[in-house]
């Protein structure tokens, strides 16, 4: 395994870059987890997270297999793909804008409970019909990973990928749902819930102004 790490050192790095840089760029997910851990607690948000990162396997899976290049280059399955994440996205949007909530002077009280299943399969659904992380495997494994590559190395660049993912989004949760931060929030929940709204309708018109590969 050592061998194995020093001969493709070049390409982990590269991979671990990249992944990190995907992890903390905002989109639908940042917005997404940040509005579950302040509105709806630690635990939801954690399970969110979770959810995210079981569909970045899923990605990485396919993509190892080869069928990333599939959905890029297929107009019909990414345009299903793309039109599929972004009636997601509207749908979440609208229920945010139009929720109207009575504020509650008990702190406590403005938690909103939020199953695990539930978190974990808003944070599934919200990640895998987002057409650009198709797009952002693609490009990892057709231009930073070799064909000659060992399937063992992919499938650890898979799991640095979810690794990043992970670690940004339940230290996220993590943060905002920390007793001493979460209290700035409990008045405005009624704004963020406004703000995630606004910013997930906008991610939705720009996943449907984009075109395939």
């Amino acid at each position: 395994m050592e061998l194995l790490i020093n001969t493709y050192i070049a390409e982990i790095i590269a991979v671990s870059t990249i992944a990190i840089f995907m992890a903390v760029l905002p989109g639908a997910d940042f917005v997404m987890v940040t509005r579950t851990s302040i509105y709806n607690g630690r635990l939801a948000g954690l399970y969110m997270s979770l959810g995210m990162c079981i569909s970045v396997s899923i990605h990485a899976s396919y993509s190892i297999a080869g069928l990333a290049v599939v959905i890029a280059n297929s107009a019909w399955l990414f345009s299903t793909i793309k039109y599929l994440g972004a009636a997601y996205l509207i749908y979440i949007a609208w229920q945010l804008l139009t929720t109207r909530e009575s504020l509650n002077s008990d702190q406590n009280a403005l938690m909103t409970e939020m199953s695990p299943f539930i978190a974990l399969r808003l944070g599934f659904t919200c990640n895998i019909l987002n057409p650009k992380t198709s797009i952002f495997f693609l490009s990892i494994f057709t231009q930073v990973v070799s064909v000659d590559t060992p399937l063992i190395m992919q499938i650890s660049y898979g799991l640095i990928i979810m690794l990043a993912h992970f670690i940004w989004y339940s230290g996220i949760a993590l943060l905002l749902s920390h007793p001493q931060i979460l209290p700035r929030f409990n008045r405005q929940k009624q704004k963020i819930d406004k703000v995630a709204g606004f910013v997930l309708m906008l991610i939705a018109i720009k996943l449907l102004l984009m075109n395939y590969a």
